[in-house]
């Protein structure tokens, strides 16, 4: 006998990274809300896919990699209700009833089991408040939260997974983690924090070591409380067990096309189900070096600094600038003070120097 799908709305969706989890167990999408249109295609995409995988039809997803057919023909494969799942809107106070009857056209007579998600964390994270002037106190995106709540009282799903960076905790010295837990207590939720207040995807076999807080809850009166979950941690090498079936690629180099895998699958993407069953990749680009990156990599290999820590006046200024880079190599940065930096060969999970720059003044 099969069992009834339970079905959620994931809130700030990203990309969908969330959603991809809870679809692999099982749970049921009713819709997806985000703001940004380049996450929204890829939500719409994954969609398909899913749908196309369970309707053993995933050739026409092939087809759209291989660019026989456009992303629009591959969206149009599916049913149109599935698409438009995907809500493509800033959640304010201004759309949030429109995105109420969005997500209602396509729930129809369904009933929300779960709400996930989480606001953004750049308003909550220490880096985020580092790159502030004023800590982010003002950011709008702290209230956020408000919105989220809005969704628990309008469709009382039984249970909700809120999500966030461990900044939260001391964003604003606790005070809007504080309103959080009120506000959820007020729509007549009880809400749990991990023992150990954080989960770290790395004692979950995760090749990443990603501290999140992960909060759950649920409604009052059921007899439910925050799971015990078994940590798994890592037994497995970064570059042999993740990477090593792709292409070596030199900086600045790669396709986003088709491209395919130069060696077997290993035992850690069997395991994991990160290869889905097709032969080939894509999107599979290394940036460009730029010149701080490789004045950096000089000065950690010439004084041999792998494995230890550092202090940056070895690059000259008292402050370390941690550098993000898009697909073209162009930069943008933060600036934040650190006593020292630690650059590490053999821990795969730790920030790797080309991440790790420096800024005069």
């Amino acid at each position: 006998m099969n069992k009834k799908k339970l079905n959620f709305i994931d809130l700030f969706s990203g990309a969908g990274g969330l959603s991809e989890g809870f679809i692999r167990a099982g749970y049921n999408p009713i819709a997806h809300v985000e703001m940004n249109k380049d996450a929204c295609d890829t939500l719409k995409t994954r969609t398909a896919y899913h749908y196309l995988k369970t309707s053993n039809k995933l050739d026409i997803y092939h087809e759209y990699l291989n660019k026989k057919i456009s992303r629009q023909e591959f969206w149009n494969s599916v049913p149109c209700n599935l698409i438009d799942s995907v809500v493509n809107i800033e959640i304010s106070k201004k759309t949030i009833n429109p995105i109420f009857e969005q997500i209602d056209n396509t729930l129809g007579d369904k009933s929300v089991d779960l709400i996930i998600g989480g606001p953004p964390c750049q308003a909550y994270s220490v880096i985020g408040r580092a790159r502030d002037p004023k800590g982010m106190v003002d950011d709008p995106r702290n209230h956020l939260y408000k919105h989220y709540v809005q969704f628990l009282k309008k469709y009382k799903p039984k249970m909700f997974v809120f999500e966030n960076v461990p900044g939260i905790f001391s964003a604003s010295n606790g005070t809007f983690l504080k309103k959080i837990f009120n506000a959820i207590n007020r729509a007549g939720y009880k809400i749990e924090i991990p023992s150990k207040k954080h989960l770290n995807s790395k004692n979950f076999n995760v090749l990443q070591d990603r501290k999140r807080v992960i909060m759950i809850g649920w409604k009052k009166g059921t007899n439910y409380k925050y799971p015990d979950f078994e940590e798994k941690p890592i037994k497995y090498n970064l570059g042999k067990s993740l990477f090593s079936d792709l292409p070596k690629l030199k900086h600045g180099e790669g396709s986003l096309g088709v491209v395919k895998y130069e060696n077997p699958i290993t035992e850690y993407l069997k395991e994991t189900g990160i290869r889905n069953g097709v032969n080939f990749t894509t999107q599979h680009i290394a940036r460009p070096h730029n010149e701080t990156d490789l004045e950096s990599f000089a000065i950690v290999e010439n004084d041999n600094m792998f494995g230890k820590a550092m202090n940056v006046n070895k690059f000259g200024p008292t402050c370390v600038t941690l550098y993000t880079f898009d697909m073209l190599g162009n930069r943008t940065s933060a600036k934040i003070k650190y006593s020292d930096v630690k650059f590490v060969e053999e821990n795969p999970l730790e920030k790797i120097p080309g991440f790790v720059g420096t800024e005069k003044g």
